[in-house]
């Protein structure tokens, strides 16, 4: 069985996992919001930049971790939080002027049904704002996969591929929701994260990728498999100039607002 999320080892990076957060909000073209809901909020700190960005708002956190909803609490206890699955999420009270879903729908499946559906549940004018890691062909993920598709491993994890969610190229999530929008800004950005060792890398991605593949194999193997990964990703990131590691993270970014 799976466990809950951690939010102290999502935490150890955070300084990184929040840049993107940041960057994300900055293009949103509200100057001020009622009801704003953060989709996947974690431990809070992506719904933090919500709340001090729209101070008056009733700002809403939503995830499916008990774990990362207690942490959030604790941390902003000005705001509201529930768990919740985005899948099947709608909003319980008015509109929404803003849904903000930072490193959150990559998990969820269907995104030519998903995105669409969140879009329409957005005020005249409201914004829905997108930013999802697209990192499955960089090495630290198909290296992920290369481990769970070898034995003994694969007995445990048959369907390496399908871990996670497949996010769609640029374009069609602009052509997802351009018919419907005022209008639609899509980028996409690569980070590179200096790290000190392939240890660290191992860390980073133990909090998010790595976990669905760890949680499915039973005691005896998730070292076995936590330490080969490691080997990997030590030989596929070598040390640059300084000694430290750089990690490619791409990561894609969409923003569009509602007509009013």
């Amino acid at each position: 069985m799976a466990t809950d999320w951690n939010p102290a080892l999502y935490r150890r990076f955070e300084g990184e996992r929040t840049r993107p957060a940041q960057e994300l909000l900055a293009r949103v073209p509200l100057p001020r919001a009622d009801a704003v809901v953060d989709l996947g909020c974690g431990p809070g700190n992506s719904t933090e930049l919500l709340v001090h960005r729209f101070a008056s708002a009733e700002v809403v956190g939503i995830d499916n971790s008990e774990a990362m909803i207690e942490s959030a609490r604790e941390r902003l206890p000005q705001a509201r939080f529930g768990l919740a699955d985005i899948s099947t999420w709608a909003p319980a009270g008015d509109a929404p002027d803003l849904v903000y879903a930072n490193a959150s729908l990559q998990w969820v499946p269907d995104h030519p049904t998903l995105l669409p559906r969140l879009f329409a549940t957005l005020a005249p004018g409201g914004v829905l704002a997108v930013q999802m890691p697209d990192n499955r062909e960089e090495p630290s993920h198909q290296l992920m996969r290369e481990v769970a598709s070898e034995a003994p491993f694969s007995t445990f994890i048959p369907d390496a591929r399908g871990v996670r969610t497949a996010i769609l190229p640029l374009a069609a999530y602009y052509d997802l929701l351009s018919t419907q929008a005022a209008q639609v800004d899509v980028w996409h950005t690569i980070y590179q994260h200096p790290l000190p060792s392939a240890e660290a890398i191992m860390d980073w991605v133990r909090a998010t990728g790595l976990r669905p593949f760890v949680d499915r194999l039973p005691p005896d193997l998730q070292l076995r498999f936590v330490a080969e990964y490691q080997r990997r990703i030590d030989a596929a990131y070598g040390a640059r100039a300084v000694g430290l590691r750089l990690l490619a993270f791409p990561r894609l970014f969409i923003v569009a607002q509602r007509k009013a």
